[in-house]
């Protein structure tokens, strides 16, 4: 069993697809306001705000070191 880091609540976590989810001891997901709130807080970036060289260079650095 793991807790939750934003409200101590115990949770378990079960993988969904390609996700994992905490559930609950219920068996429900579990959903704190805290965490929503630090989840809304992170910053979001905009596709338009990053130079296409920019995004060049972070794909060739992504396989370069898939490559290896």
């Amino acid at each position: 069993m793991a807790n939750c880091k934003y409200c101590q609540k115990e949770i378990t976590w079960i993988k969904e697809g390609r996700k994992n989810v905490p559930v609950e001891g219920d068996g429900s997901v579990h959903k704190c306001p805290e965490r929503q709130k630090a989840m809304d807080s992170y910053k979001r970036l905009d596709r338009d705000s990053i130079s296409k060289e920019e995004i060049e260079r972070y794909e060739k650095a992504m396989n370069e070191k898939a490559k290896k």
